[in-house]
């Protein structure tokens, strides 16, 4: 992937704003990191990167497509989570490939 771009993208957890009119580009080599205090967005944009949150409004792309409805299975992006996110019930095989 070269590049990962938000064009005023918002999250909305009912009237909660959790990511506001966000808009920022990563090209290919750079490093690039989302800093802020909890609570400011950033697994929020990082969930809806992945696919795994719908975005309220605005647009995701990765190399200049727009991926809002792409699913995360065809997004090629992998997501560490903070705490515990695997299904105990599942091997280490199943948790990686479920979608």
């Amino acid at each position: 992937m070269a590049s990962i771009e938000l064009r005023n993208v918002w999250k909305l957890y009912g009237e909660v704003g959790a990511v506001e009119d966000v808009s920022w580009k990563c090209e290919d080599g750079e490093f690039f990191s989302l800093l802020g205090p909890s609570g400011c967005g950033k697994s929020s944009s990082l969930r809806m990167i992945a696919g795994l949150e719908e975005i309220t409004a605005g647009e995701i792309l990765f190399d200049g497509r727009v991926v809002n409805d792409l699913p995360p299975r065809e997004r090629n992006v992998a997501m560490v989570f903070e705490t515990w996110a695997l299904y105990p019930n599942l091997s280490v095989y199943e948790n990686i490939a479920f979608p």
